[in-house]
């Protein structure tokens, strides 16, 4: 399927071919940053999947693809980070913003303080139009974008246009959208897809900033759905997939672990970590569950692949309007593959009761507007290939994910690959280089928070240039790690327990970059160092003192097996 055309991959455009804008070697550079949704590892046709993905193959083609991108594990925190260059614990985005309440301690207020300067406001402050579409879930359930009660939306956050979703997930048929602070009716009608929807958004804002202010260099995020749940997608993109998944996720496991091998995405003496214990092999199914679960998974990669067409369009449209050559494109995923569901939803997201035999007589509604799917936990043991675990886990399942450059006129070796550890606080430290500019120190007399990234500039450019970092800490809902050089060390929380009992696992990345094999018990004084470590690095970016929430609870008692 990797050579496969995905529908629309010509990315016909849907508005009348805009007048060709000039470029001077003076202006400064557009910047496109598109963020994907619970997207794998592996779950990329340039990352080693089955899955039809030209578009953002061609980015790759163009650009640089990322091995070692850090992420923290889920989509608000790594957002907050990306968008910051701050660690999501110093910016009050410890976790999801949904459950915030005002009064919070300053690492969980699930509000971006004014005094951490964003991406979206340093660009605009040098110049730029800047534009947010598609996904925020930056901003508390109880901030509704009514005066007086929006301060972390879009247009108060340095966005000069917002069109998109305020929380977490929507549905692709039915969403939630607000065109500013507003909301805005249910925009449904036969044909209707969020993911087309975002993209034409997208392209008429910068059609229209090109009319209005040619001399503006422009700031697109554009956030989509794809992969979150529900999985959602036209019909005929679904029917591509629909024998590929019959083998099971031990195959497409195996077939992607050769096929990174081959790509060069990893090296050929790597171990490929065992199925976790809580995730049945294929070969223990019933004929009945392989049935419908292989189309679960035809759905995810057609969903998939129909967001990569949407992409399409829009990097289309940089070439016709003729800015393509002056556009840095960035593309990343926000967290691993999405474990949240054993056994998977049909009718209602996270909410469903629907029976193995309901799904069966109904599975050709499966991604349509009746159904609100969520695969099964073990598919996205396969999206993290060559990974253990997934989304939330601390391990590289749930952190690492695709990340990709296209820096035009600035690439010897386009198409190749980079494995310096670059974390999500890096990317707009790298972004403010390309721009010419800087986050501020003081902002209209305001001390701004120290900023933790640092520009990976040099890495675009250059193969051999030293990473930006070589340590960077990690907690998520009581599960700890910490990188440093070589080096990485993972503990996983019992609930109930005192923090300090914790069991600490140690892997030597360099040579075990899968984390298969623990040398916790073979350098113990190794592992007490980076213990220490973690805790200087917490204690410096706010993360102290730990502290079980509701959260922490949930994840223990739905997924620690």
């Amino acid at each position: 399927m990797t050579t496969c055309v995905g529908l629309g991959a010509s990315a016909t455009l849907i508005h009348a071919q805009p007048q060709r804008t000039p470029q001077t070697a003076a202006k400064k550079p557009n910047i496109v940053v598109i963020a994907l949704d619970d997207v794998g590892f592996a779950d990329l046709g340039c990352y080693g999947s089955e899955i039809a993905t030209p578009s953002i193959d061609s980015i790759a083609k163009h650009g640089v693809r990322y091995t070692n991108f850090q992420t923290k594990a889920i989509c608000s925190p790594t957002r907050a980070a990306l968008l910051t260059g701050r660690n999501n614990q110093t910016v009050g985005m410890e976790d999801l913003p949904d459950q915030a309440r005002p009064g919070a301690p300053p690492r969980s207020t699930g509000i971006i303080p004014a005094n951490a300067e964003m991406l979206s406001e340093a660009l605009r402050s040098a110049g730029y139009a800047t534009f947010a579409v598609g996904k925020w879930h930056l901003t508390p359930r109880y901030q509704d974008g009514k005066p007086g009660n929006n301060s972390t939306m879009p247009l108060q956050r340095g966005f000069d246009l917002f069109y998109g979703y305020k929380m977490g997930w929507t549905d692709q048929y039915h969403p939630e959208l607000f065109d500013g602070n507003s909301p805005v009716p249910d925009p449904y009608h036969p044909g209707y897809y969020l993911a087309e929807d975002l993209a034409e958004h997208a392209v008429s804002a910068m059609k229209k900033s090109q009319a209005e202010h040619p001399e503006k260099p422009m700031f697109l995020y554009l956030a989509f759905t794809f992969a979150h749940t529900p999985l959602q997608a036209p019909k005929e993109y679904i029917d591509h997939y629909k024998e590929i998944y019959q083998k099971g996720w031990d195959v497409i496991r195996e077939e992607r672990f050769a096929r990174q091998k081959k790509m060069g995405i990893i090296p050929a003496d790597v171990k490929l970590p065992p199925r976790e214990a809580g995730d049945p092999s294929w070969n223990s199914l019933t004929d009945q569950q392989k049935r419908v679960y292989a189309r679960f998974m035809a759905t995810y990669a057609g969903y998939i692949e129909h967001g990569d067409a949407q992409i399409g369009k829009v990097l289309a449209y940089l070439k016709v309007a003729g800015i393509d050559k002056n556009t840095v494109v960035v593309l990343f995923s926000d967290n691993g593959a999405a474990s949240e569901s054993k056994t998977g939803s049909f009718h209602h997201a996270y909410l469903d009761q629907t029976s193995l035999a309901d799904m069966d007589a109904h599975l050709d509604e499966l991604g349509g507007p009746t159904t609100q799917p969520l695969y099964q936990r073990p598919w996205a043991y396969a999206g993290g290939t060559p990974f253990r675990r997934y989304k939330l886990w601390p391990y590289f399942g749930g952190t690492r994910t695709p990340m990709m450059i296209d820096y035009p006129g600035h690439i010897r070796d386009a198409g190749s690959f980079r494995g310096q550890m670059v974390d999500a606080i890096d990317v707009a430290p790298t972004l403010l280089q390309i721009a010419g500019t800087q986050f501020h120190k003081t902002v209209n007399g305001v001390e701004q928070i120290p900023v933790a990234g640092k520009s990976f500039l040099a890495t675009i450019t250059s193969a051999g240039a030293a990473a930006p970092r070589s340590v960077q800490f990690f907690e998520m809902r009581g599960n700890r790690a910490i990188l440093s050089g070589d080096w990485r060390a993972v503990a996983m929380h019992k609930m109930n327990t005192p923090f300090d009992q914790d069991r600490w696992q140690l892997f030597n990345v360099k040579d075990d970059p899968t984390e298969s094999t623990d040398l916790a018990q073979e350098y113990p004084k190794k592992l007490q160092e980076m213990k220490d470590l973690w805790q200087k690095e917490a204690e410096k970016y706010g993360d102290l003192p730990m502290k079980e929430t509701q959260f922490s609870r949930g994840f223990a008692d739905a997924f620690l097996d």
